[in-house]
């Protein structure tokens, strides 16, 4: 039997500041939860790609499992049961999963792939509460301009491609780069607002 709620608000486990700024701007309220995310000390849930994992399959395995992890969490820590939100964005072209550049020259190799083509990004969201596992994925094309090799390294001089799946972020300077999308943006910032909104209407959060 679902547990009442307390309240309006909901958990948001991720560290995202583009998916906080997203909820805030449709009046989302949320309580963040973290989890574990140095590889030093060990990851709560790893976001590494099985072998030969289609894109899909993996952006949708590892936001459920996020969800999934994230929910027993708070279970255990006896916070005031809440939905929980979790999301996971990865690019993906030429059937490749393009994640977070580890370093300049993997950002740079990732931006001259993405030159003047179209690719996909993938953002999955996923809303467990009490028996309650609901999740979709949303799909964006994005068509690059074609980039010169210095317009691609003084981007990648900048911090911004480093924390983004496919080694930019069209919040920012990378806008300069898109000649055309056809899907979400706030999906391709890592958050589709109106599929989030569906699901978190289905947890009983009234928007």
């Amino acid at each position: 039997m679902p547990y009442k709620p307390l309240d309006n608000k909901i958990y948001l486990a991720s560290k995202s500041p583009r998916r906080r700024e997203l909820l805030r701007q449709v009046g989302v309220d949320f309580e963040l939860l973290s989890l574990r995310s140095d590889p030093a000390r060990g990851v709560d849930v790893s976001e590494e790609a099985y072998p030969n994992e289609d894109p899909l399959a993996y952006v949708a395995r590892v936001a459920n499992e996020k969800g999934a992890f994230a929910w027993n969490v708070l279970q255990m820590r006896r916070h005031p049961l809440r939905p929980v939100l979790t999301a996971d964005t990865t690019v993906t072209i030429d059937g490749l999963i393009l994640g977070k550049p580890e370093n300049h020259e993997e950002a740079v190799e990732m931006l001259g792939r993405l030159s003047g083509r179209t690719h996909q990004v993938l953002t999955s969201v996923a809303v467990h509460y009490t028996d309650m596992a609901l999740q979709v994925t949303q799909v964006s094309d994005v068509r690059f301009a074609k980039l010169s090799p210095d317009a691609i390294k003084a981007y990648c001089a900048t911090p911004e491609p480093y924390d983004k799946a496919g080694g930019y972020g069209i919040q920012g300077l990378a806008a300069l780069f898109v000649e055309h999308i056809e899907g979400s943006h706030s999906g391709i910032m890592g958050l589709p607002l109106f599929e989030t909104a569906n699901l978190l209407r289905k947890a009983g959060v009234p928007l």
